[in-house]
């Protein structure tokens, strides 16, 4: 076997192995898609991390609470009249 035989062997075999790993990688990925106006999850959204957190408390009702609760206090006249 020549070596210019030998190297075009080599290149042909990386190139395929480089497809392949690619293939195979492509293939493991998940990725959003969207159906009919909806936006569908990966295929691995179970197991991926959150990767966005909204700043505030973890309960948006809190504000909400609050203001029934000094309703509540200035109704029963333990809060004076703002």
């Amino acid at each position: 076997m020549r070596i210019g035989m030998k190297i075009r062997l080599i290149k042909n075999c990386s190139t395929l192995a480089l497809l392949a790993c690619s293939l195979l990688s492509l293939g493991l990925t998940g990725c959003q898609t969207s159906v009919g106006g909806q936006t569908l999850p990966s295929a691995s959204y179970l197991r991926d991390d959150v990767q966005f957190h909204t700043a505030g408390p973890e309960d948006q009702l809190s504000r909400q609470k609050a203001a029934l609760q000094a309703y509540k206090l200035q109704r029963e006249g333990f809060l004076a009249d703002e």
